[in-house]
Parts: C-alpha cells; structure tokens; sequence
C-alpha cells in the first residue's frame, strides 16, 4: 500500500450497505478470486466487469452500513480496490476494513465532485483527493499514523506478528 493511491472513480450514492459490496448470497465461497468476482454486485452488477485493480470507489455518506460481518471489506481486499473515498462510513465497516488493510478517507462532498471514469490520486496521510480529470483538489480527512501503519503492513494482524517477532 502507497501514501497516494492513482486509479479510476467509481461513484456510489449514499447507504451503500454489506450485502450490496458483497451480497450474502456468496458467503459460502472461501476462494479469493471467487470472492472477488462478486464485488459491489449488489450496487452494480457490472462493477467487476469495469474496474482494473486500484481502482477507486467514490461513495455518498454511510458507506458499508448494514451487516458486521467482515466479508465486504474482504472482497473489496481481494478485488483489489485501491480505495474508498466517500463522505462517511459505518463505524464498523470502517474499522474492519482498516484492519484488513482496505484503504479507506472520508471526504465530506466527493460524491457530487467526482464522476465514474475520472483519474483521481489519493493522499491518504494528507487527506487530499486529487481529481486528475477535472484538475481539481477536494480536502478530507488524512488518516492517522498509527491507521497508516495498519495499511502499510496490510491490515493489523500483520502488524501484530511483526511487534511480537512472530513471521
């Protein structure tokens, strides 16, 4: 994981819950290209068909609200989603995410700036979205130190292997 994510704007209205980033319908699948396959299905079905690897989800408010479990922010791990940018987040979706190593900033408004297809950069210390597209720059929130070092390592249990000597 890189300070600055570069990929293609997916954007998503507001309340995007769990079961439309990964519906449960796909529970069983323990495969990561299986699991992969059905990301933000339940939003647009076609999602998988037009996002490359590092591509950045966009989203309103309330993004990942819904169910606790950890699988959509697995499949959004395994899809290869470079990031989700959106204008808030359910606090336990938030937080399973960081812990898996999922990319995730608030930014308050970037759901009506940003439009599907444009080329964004992603400052997730600084938390600045930089709309390569339309040549602007939207503010959000950066993310702390120790939420970076979670990402930089690929979630919090590597993090933990590494302070306790454990590879």
């Amino acid at each position: 994981m890189e300070g600055v994510i570069r990929g293609k704007a997916h954007v998503f209205g507001p309340n995007i819950d769990t079961d439309q980033i990964y519906p449960g319908r796909y529970l069983e699948l323990t495969e990561p290209e299986d699991i992969a396959a059905h990301v933000m299905e339940g939003a647009d079905p076609d999602f998988v068909k037009n996002m490359a690897p590092g591509d950045i989800v966009v989203a309103s408010r309330n993004f990942g609200c819904g169910s606790s479990r950890e699988h959509a922010a697995i499949t959004l791990k395994y899809a290869r989603v470079g990031a989700v940018v959106a204008e808030s987040f359910a606090r336990i979706f938030f937080r399973n995410a960081i812990n898996l190593g999922v990319p995730l900033m608030v930014c308050p408004g970037i759901a009506n700036r940003v439009s599907t297809g444009d080329e964004l950069e992603v400052d997730l210390a600084r938390g600045e979205v930089r709309n390569l597209t339309k040549g602007e720059v939207y503010q959000g929130e950066g993310l702390a130190d120790h939420i970076l070092e979670i990402l930089q390592q690929g979630g919090i249990k590597p993090v933990f292997r590494r302070r306790l000597g454990i590879e």
